[in-house]
């Protein structure tokens, strides 16, 4: 999913994505392991190139699987609390492994408003060596054979593991996904002290709050959502200079997109399915992505039939004017007038990312997300 220039026709094609939501019951049919029951064993690649069993963790007194992932807001709120557990409890004993339980082709583009990456391995890679991760993180995405035998309610799920491998505590990191508080309840480091201590686990199971496991029997809802996306109407409409200039010098009132390309631009062409990606995982935030065409007027109908066959549902423009220096003076006076050109302009009108040519599609995802955040308003 993180790639729409490897799935160009993916974007065409996508059979395969599906619709999330928030749980806090367990997913009927993926019950979750009880407390007592025993850690069933797994065989999971890792995004270090290694694959990783129960053995591998067989000098741990205790196990910390936590079920995480990419894209959930949730998840990622918690990934530098996951890792400071790690620093304090990995040299008393406690091995910790994270698990992405979802299916990749089970994750709706609209579902990665808050993130700048999907749950493939591929993408696991880069936001475990972004992150600085500092413990295995292996993919269960490809059959959920282990996700479906721990029934993992919400992204992120803890099970803490004892000597014996018996199951001794499940629920989540702690209580306040915004933030720890004065008054936060640390879950997961109280069931670590009392284990470590010899003690009886004072909480033993609690609900976890996130996002639903993307399992694969949803592909076909997924499908049909799809479906119903690419056949919104895409609109095509022309611009003069004047226009254009206010377009890019009006308060937007959210982050706006605009991109200036042409059908006889190879670069333009490349990059503009990810571009459709973007407008596509974002546009339900405050976030609006504007392309305008510079072919000639004449070319019309050219320029609206790529922009249909790419689902450009956003806003679409060409340019009514003969004189390109006007459209280039238009849009932005440091511009030198190659295409593509895009530009990223913050809600008070700031401009805060200009580039020649094409640009680096995960670099302009988290621009996006880090001025749109990645915390969602549940």
């Amino acid at each position: 999913m993180r790639n729409l220039k490897n799935t160009a026709i993916t974007i065409m094609l996508i059979t395969t994505l599906f619709f999330s939501g928030i749980s806090l019951l367990g997913q009927e049919g993926y019950p979750t392991l009880e407390i007592g029951q025993s850690a069933p064993d797994f065989l999971l690649p890792g995004v270090d190139g290694k694959d990783y069993s129960l053995e591998d963790f067989a000098d741990s007194k205790f196990l910390v699987i936590i079920f995480t992932c990419n894209h959930c807001p949730t998840a990622q709120s918690y990934e530098d609390r996951i890792i400071r557990l790690v620093d304090d409890y990995q040299g008393k004993g406690v091995g910790f492994l994270a698990v992405s339980p979802n299916d990749p082709l089970a994750v709706r583009l609209d579902e990665l408003g808050y993130t700048d990456l999907g749950d493939e391995l591929e993408d696991m890679k880069i936001r475990a060596e972004y992150k600085k991760f500092n413990f295995p993180y292996v993919y269960d995405g490809e059959t959920q054979e282990m996700s479906r035998k721990y029934g993992p309610v919400a992204t992120p799920h803890v099970f803490i593991f004892d000597s014996g491998r018996k199951l001794r505590y499940a629920g989540r990191i702690d209580d306040s996904e915004e933030g720890v508080r004065p008054d936060t309840k640390h879950d997961t480091r109280n069931a670590l002290e009392a284990l470590l201590a010899g003690k009886q686990v004072p909480v033993e199971k609690t609900k976890t709050f996130g996002c639903s496991i993307k399992w694969s029997d949803k592909r076909e809802a997924a499908r049909k959502a799809h479906e119903k996306m690419f056949q919104e109407e895409v609109k095509l409409e022309e611009i003069g200079t004047e226009e254009v200039e206010a377009l890019v010098q009006q308060k937007p009132g959210k982050l706006r997109l605009i991109n200036v390309w042409a059908t006889w631009c190879g670069p333009c062409i490349t990059e503009f399915p990810e571009l459709v990606e973007i407008n596509l995982m974002y546009r339900h935030r405050a976030f609006e992505f504007i392309s305008i065409s510079a072919d000639k007027l004449s070319n019309i109908e050219e320029v609206h039939d790529f922009l249909r066959t790419n689902h450009a549902s956003g806003r679409n423009y060409i340019y009514n004017g003969t004189d390109k220096y006007a459209l280039i003076e238009a849009i932005d006076k440091n511009w030198q007038g190659a295409l593509p050109y895009t530009m990223l302009i913050r809600s008070d009108g700031e401009i805060i990312y200009a580039k020649q040519d094409a640009i680096d599609p995960l670099e302009m995802k988290r621009k996006i997300v880090d001025v749109l955040g990645r915390e969602k308003d549940w």
